[in-house]
């Protein structure tokens, strides 16, 4: 799959989630495979920009091609002036975000808000891709509610505005996280523009994104919720696309550097405080897919240094019996 310039290596990709697609999560993703990975979403309100959270959200991982800005707004200008200063730091693809279900978000009329108004929906697209040079995309909903399932229009209207990629989430705004994803408004969207669209929601096996990619005919997966506690899902996803078969298990020694090294990362990039309290909810992710780890998991989130966070996961996989997996 190619967005503008870039020529994608997987299918695969990382969807923007604040609060938990931070720089340290995203290198972790692309370690094992992902395609691209997307900065958590970021304000464009710019005069925000001065907090230590923009601060954190709009690092651009130089590192990384292509490097991925999200941004939600609902005033063209501000979403352009925004764009133009993330190129100016960097980015090589700007994201926009019209998918974002969150109260906070959609009462200030953006995220998925905006599908109610086509006229404002294009106006911000025009707006944004006539201010940068670099490839813009979209993130949307099938629609505002099962009633209002617009997303064959919304992705038209990119499409004419020059957005050269569209990512849709099987669930209307109303539906939140709720309920099982559908494809057949993707599939609908496939059929009636000739960028990339890519499916997202409810993808959290390989099988699983198999049965995706065919019910959505669908370019590529953006996968969120899938890869929380398990960023090694790119490796098991890319395996099976690319045999038909299962990769085999991460031996519990594997995991377990995986964690470590996780820990470290975030208490580097965050500081220590901040970092400890941000690799609790990692910790906790990780801890749903292991064996036995309750207990484990009720002391590692409750200590308040990285060295006893790091003690207790060296302790844990110390204790387990020997094995190559620890899969729960």
């Amino acid at each position: 799959m190619r967005i503008g310039p870039y020529e994608l290596k997987s299918p695969f990709l990382l969807a923007p989630m604040v609060g938990i697609t931070d720089a340290p999560f995203r290198r972790l993703c692309r370690r094992f495979g992902a395609g691209m990975t997307t900065s958590e979403m970021t304000t464009a309100d710019i005069s925000l920009w001065s907090t230590d959270k923009s601060r954190h959200r709009l690092d651009l991982d130089m590192d990384a091609e292509p490097r991925v800005v999200q941004i939600v707004g609902a005033d063209p200008l501000e979403l352009a002036t925004a764009a133009s200063l993330c190129v100016a730091r960097g980015a090589q693809i700007i994201d926009i975000n019209m998918g974002c279900p969150a109260r906070k978000v959609c009462n200030k009329l953006a995220g998925s808000a905006l599908l109610q108004d086509t006229k404002l929906v294009s106006r911000i697209l025009e707006s944004v891709v006539s201010s940068v040079a670099v490839p813009v995309t979209l993130k949307i909903r099938t629609g505002w509610d099962p009633s209002h399932r617009n997303g064959v229009e919304i992705a038209k209207i990119a499409e004419a505005s020059g957005v050269t990629a569209i990512a849709v989430h099987g669930r209307t705004r109303a539906c939140r996280f709720k309920g099982e994803a559908e494809y057949e408004t993707i599939a609908r969207i496939k059929n009636k523009i000739s960028i990339p669209v890519i499916a997202n929601g409810d993808i959290a096996t390989p099988e699983k994104s198999l049965e995706v990619l065919r019910l959505s005919c669908a370019d590529g997966l953006m996968i969120g919720r899938g890869a929380q506690g398990r960023p090694w899902i790119f490796r098991e996803l890319n395996h099976f696309f690319d045999t038909g078969t299962q990769a085999l298990p991460l031996a519990k020694n594997e995991v377990r550097d995986i964690m470590l090294d996780h820990l470290g990362d975030l208490c580097q990039f965050y500081g220590e405080t901040i970092g400890v309290r941000v690799a609790r909810k990692h910790l906790t992710w990780y801890c749903a897919g292991l064996k036995n780890s309750q207990e484990f998991r009720s002391q590692v989130v409750r200590v308040d240094s990285a060295s006893e966070q790091v003690r207790l996961t060296r302790e844990f996989f110390g204790q387990q019996n020997q094995g190559n997996s620890l899969a729960a």
